[in-house]
């Protein structure tokens, strides 16, 4: 008996166990076709954001095709084995749960559109810039942690996307890029009040003007597309007093990327401002007031 008779006959003898190599070169297959599709896409797209949407395209397209290969093959060539195929899937749904919600996930980040690459978000205590998404995990470029503000701390970080499931995701640039954000000044009581009033709304005025005709422009799309009431999205001014100084909250709107930068152009124009008043508006800083020097007695 030759080799390719006995394989032929051997094949025939063991009809599951042949379905099963089937069904594993198919899938094998169609791995393969899809690493080919992406290198393929990989060299002949220029332009970085095309490649990634088609390389990402593939992929999932790819997976679909082997959730619905697996489906029909198992039904339909080894009906003889469906209790055990199910009391199969059923164990492989509890031991890679976490997978299948990260693969759900990032299903349902692509349909939805929860966030895509360039967004930046904050998601399970972790905030920063989406660099890629695939179909397991997020990647992020990590924002703050020990460096202030809105700075990258250098770190790379993957999350799982099943954690879109679990959680709030907090989106800073999808649909509406702003944020609002606010400044403190402390002023002296004897300082003149209108002046300084005057000083901060024409210096927030200057700088936030383009931020704040673009931002007015986009929140009437907000409020054509969802059930949310209109903003003040002018720089606004609120005073209250305390016992050391009058604390002036100037709060206006930024694009969320230049927060830190826009904070620093307007502590640096106003102290500019109150620095030329020559003394009718004056900075005001912690004040210790003595009330009395108790007596000390010296012995010689």
């Amino acid at each position: 008996m030759g080799s390719l008779e006995y394989i032929t006959n051997w094949f025939s003898a063991h009809p599951t166990t042949t379905s099963i190599i089937k069904y594993i070169v198919w899938v094998l297959f169609v791995i393969g076709v899809i690493q080919f599709l992406r290198s393929f896409l990989k060299r002949r797209l220029p332009a970085a954001n095309s490649r990634y949407k088609a390389q990402k395209a593939v992929e999932i397209f790819g997976y679909f095709f082997i959730i619905v290969l697996t489906i029909s093959y198992f039904t339909g060539s080894i009906k003889d084995f469906t209790l055990a195929i199910g009391l199969f899937s059923a164990g492989i749904a509890i031991t890679l749960q976490e997978l299948f919600l990260s693969l759900a996930g990032s299903i349902y980040i692509f349909i939805v559109r929860v966030y895509a690459p360039g967004d930046r978000i904050e998601i399970n205590g972790i905030k920063g810039d989406v660099i890629d998404i695939d179909s397991i995990y997020t990647t992020m470029m990590e924002i703050g942690q020990w460096v202030t503000s809105d700075n990258y701390s250098g770190r790379i970080v993957k999350l799982s996307n099943a954690f879109v499931f679990k959680g709030p995701v907090y989106n800073y640039s999808k649909d509406f890029p702003f944020i609002w954000d606010e400044l403190d000044v402390m002023i002296r009581y004897k300082s003149d009040m209108e002046i300084t009033k005057q000083i901060m709304i024409s210096v927030a005025s200057e700088i936030l003007s383009d931020y704040t005709a673009a931002s007015k422009e986009k929140w009437g799309e907000i409020v054509n597309k969802f059930y949310i009431e209109d903003a003040v999205l002018d720089p606004t001014l609120a005073i209250s007093l305390t016992d050391n100084w009058v604390k002036f909250n100037l709060r206006y709107i930024v694009d969320y990327k230049k927060r830190r930068m826009t904070k620093s152009l307007l502590h640096n124009a106003i102290h500019d401002k109150i620095n030329k008043t020559d003394g009718l508006v004056e900075l005001a800083s912690t004040t210790v007031e003595v009330i009395r020097i108790p007596n000390i007695k010296i012995n010689n």
